[in-house]
């Protein structure tokens, strides 16, 4: 076989790995945060400041945000059941050495702590775990979309060929997700004024960078001959399409049916999406082609994985602007989030439930149809994931109430709005103060230029492919190429960001 076989025989005829395993590994990004977050508390507690230089603030946010990442998604991935339990406790013992040295100025006891803790307001207007989802999104597919083509990524965490929950198959549920949380119709206010369809123009035109992508996505494939798994999306198809279409169709949608009823439409799309795979020819056209033989005849053949998926993930995308709107409901205290937690701890039991039982009566998860059952698996691990980051945001918040005058890029502020009494022994940090610190924070430098950052981790991803046989590199060159790639790819946001230059005009 030629080169470019090789890879896509390397990619093609996968079947995921467990709801576990993954599960494992969406509780690692939470733990890197956790942990970065720690580290800066005890650092300002030693030194009475925070971190002032920027080149260890990218290098530590770098080695502590991203690094593990790359480590457990290849050469660690036979022990990932461990990494978060190891994690854990190196966070737990950052904590028990805060804790033991604010203890011994303040003789405070644990049970008042806690209760001051719940007691805490927080800014209502900013909620840190949304933006940390998207970014972290966005640095799990950059990764995933090089380590893929090297033999140290398991063949078991990339996309799975028909049925199957793969790593990288939550991925594509878990954009959708993200850009849905943040989309117009949930920014802004359902009582506002506005006609119902005043977005639709300002959609149309902030999807074009998406559809320009696509092209040149499609361009850049085809004159190169780049290796490409056509079962994915089709022949001329691929998720930049998906994602522009989506957006669109959704805008149009929220247009007509209020807002506070999408996770009804989603539900109605959803089902009756998944009853036509089950009671007609659909579901053996997208598999098999018009001819049974896998035929790519005509422009609907030759991309009906992306054409006919499309429900699916409108379902995922409209079901997530009801999170989004959940989600930016006023709550101004620690005790608030905490009962925001266990709606969501009973949300996603009540999915994976829903999963078990849409996959004993219906089919396995499948990514290429976008059926019923991925659209439940995808909102139940992105609402996990969400969830791990809430909680991690709220022990940081108690964190920093045992030592005042430090911050945490990108967590939670303590605020002392004019109804809320200042407790004793608790410092509550003014509204207004975190803007006057220096913001040295990776994760603010991707969240500011995200698209610029995935487009340029894809062209990344294609030079690397180009210049260098992946499928026969050693670990050590593996581990190198992954971490200079991310690094390169960080700096330039970083770089960016620390000169306010947002590269974002439409």
């Amino acid at each position: 076989m030629s080169q470019k076989q090789v890879k896509e025989a390397f990619v093609s005829n996968l079947n995921g790995t467990s709801l576990l395993e993954i599960s494992a590994g969406l509780s690692l990004p939470p733990l890197c945060l956790l942990c970065r977050g720690l580290l800066l508390i005890l650092y300002c507690l030693h030194h009475g400041k925070p971190v002032s230089s920027r080149k260890y603030s990218l290098l530590l946010d770098f080695l502590v945000l991203v690094s593990p990442l790359l480590f457990s998604c290849t050469v660690l991935s036979p022990v990932i059941f461990f990494i978060p339990v190891i994690l854990a406790a190196f966070c737990a013992g950052i904590f028990s050495k805060i804790y033991s040295q604010t203890r011994r100025e303040a003789r405070a006891p644990f049970g008042r702590i806690v209760r001051e803790f719940q007691e805490a307001c927080l800014d209502p207007e900013r909620i840190p775990a949304i933006t940390v989802f998207r970014v972290y999104v966005n640095v799990l597919t950059s990764i995933s979309i090089l380590a893929v083509d090297f033999p140290q990524y398991p063949r078991r965490y990339a996309k799975a060929e028909t049925y199957g929950t793969g790593a990288m198959d939550l991925g594509v549920g878990a954009f959708i997700f993200g850009n849905a949380l943040v989309c117009p119709e949930v920014r802004h206010k359902s009582h506002s004024p506005r006609p119902r369809f005043s977005h639709l123009p300002r959609q149309v035109f902030s999807v074009w960078p998406l559809v320009s992508l696509g092209v040149g996505r499609l361009l850049s494939v085809k004159s190169l001959e780049y290796h490409e798994h056509t079962s994915e999306y089709g022949v001329h198809w691929n998720f930049f399409f998906t994602l522009a279409l989506v957006r669109l169709a959704a805008s149009l949608l929220l247009a007509i049916f209020p807002t506070r009823k999408a996770w009804l439409v989603a539900v109605a799309l959803a089902v009756l999406y998944q009853l036509l795979l089950s009671t007609t020819s659909l579901q053996t056209f997208i598999l098999h082609g018009s001819d049974g033989r896998d035929s790519r005849r005509g422009f609907l053949d030759a991309n009906r994985e992306g054409l006919l998926s499309l429900p699916g993930y409108l379902a995922i995308y409209l079901a997530s602007v009801q999170v989004g709107q959940w989600l930016l409901q006023r709550r101004s205290s620690v005790r608030g989030w905490l009962g925001a937690l266990r709606g969501l701890a009973l949300a996603v039991l009540v999915l994976l439930a829903l999963l078990q039982l849409c996959q004993a009566c219906t089919e396995p998860v499948s990514r290429r149809l976008a059926n019923l059952p991925f659209c439940t698996w995808v909102l139940a691990h992105c609402l996990l994931l969400l969830g791990f980051f809430v909680l991690a945001d709220l022990a940081l918040v108690f964190t920093k109430l045992l030592v005042k005058g430090c911050s945490v890029p990108c967590c939670w502020e303590v605020v002392q709005p004019p109804d809320c009494r200042k407790k004793h022994g608790m410092e509550a940090v003014p509204v207004g103060r975190q803007d006057k610190l220096p913001q040295l924070c990776l994760i603010s430098a991707i969240n500011k230029n995200q698209l610029l950052f995935f487009l340029l981790a894809n062209v990344m991803t294609g030079a690397v492919n180009i210049l260098i046989d992946t499928i026969h590199s050693k670990a050590a060159f593996t581990l190198c190429v992954l971490h200079f790639y991310m690094f390169l790819n960080c700096l330039i946001m970083y770089i960016l960001h620390a000169r306010n230059i947002v590269l974002k005009f439409w």
